[in-house]
């Protein structure tokens, strides 16, 4: 696990971030830019598997069940009297987050009844379970009817390989509040622009809302029209939210 965050007061403990990554991978080094901009923001985040050597890319296969592990960790860690996260995490307010194959992680386990949010990012639930790469969980549309806490979908616009999927995801979700960005930046977001680009921007002010309670950043997604739908490089629709 790579563990990318800043340690916070007493009266400012910080939010759990479980990050899944792309193709499934057991690394994050792809999303570093955006990880490492968010948790910049007072969130613990940490993502699935470890930084590989400089020059090298991850490799392995990561499973939906180690962002639960990762939630388990970070409570454990509130917990621990030697640990220096003792007392400084808020385990009340915790995100499964992913991008492609990770945002069907992090739907898979969106169930978890202690999960409070979750971010989907250029993902979304195939047509036919089994059919995208080898790894990918193999959910069914009918496990959306599970989710339980307020959803974020960060999609890459109509070339964004996952934006039918993600688009269906929305369109069927009808029972807590969600919301779906579109930005014309294809499959690979902007995660590794200088601080995680848009998709960071508008990701952070989604979890200070939801994570910390911030009515402010809120505006982004609330409203009519809401305060992301001013914006000439995002595309927004939204359910069940003010």
């Amino acid at each position: 696990m790579v563990i990318i965050g800043d340690y916070a007061s007493e009266n400012k403990k910080l939010p759990i971030i479980a990050w899944g990554n792309g193709a499934c991978a057991n690394s994050p080094w792809e999303h570093v830019n955006f990880l490492s901009e968010v948790s910049s923001h007072g969130f613990l985040v940490i993502a699935i598997g470890p930084m590989p050597e400089e020059g090298q890319r991850g490799n392995g296969r990561s499973v939906s069940s180690q962002l639960i592990d990762v939630v388990d960790w970070a409570i454990a860690q509130n917990s621990d009297r030697t640990s220096p996260y003792f007392n400084r995490i808020d385990v009340t307010k915790i995100s499964v987050s992913g991008m492609s194959c990770g945002g069907l992680q992090a739907l898979e386990t969106a169930p978890d009844k202690r999960v409070t949010t979750a971010v989907i990012c250029n993902s979304g639930i195939l047509p036919s379970p089994g059919s995208g790469m080898p790894g990918m969980p193999g959910l069914t549309k009918d496990h959306l009817s599970k989710l339980h806490s307020p959803t974020l979908y960060l999609l890459g616009g109509e070339s964004d390989i996952a934006y039918k999927n993600g688009m269906d995801d929305f369109n069927r979700i009808n029972h807590v509040p969600v919301f779906v960005a579109n930005m014309d930046v294809g499959h690979g977001g902007t995660y590794s622009e200088p601080h995680g680009g848009e998709f960071a921007r508008v990701a952070t002010a989604w979890y200070k809302w939801q994570l910390k309670g911030n009515e402010e950043a809120g505006k982004m997604f609330t409203g009519d029209p809401c305060g992301l739908s001013r914006s000439t490089e995002w595309v927004v629709d939204k359910k069940n939210i003010p």
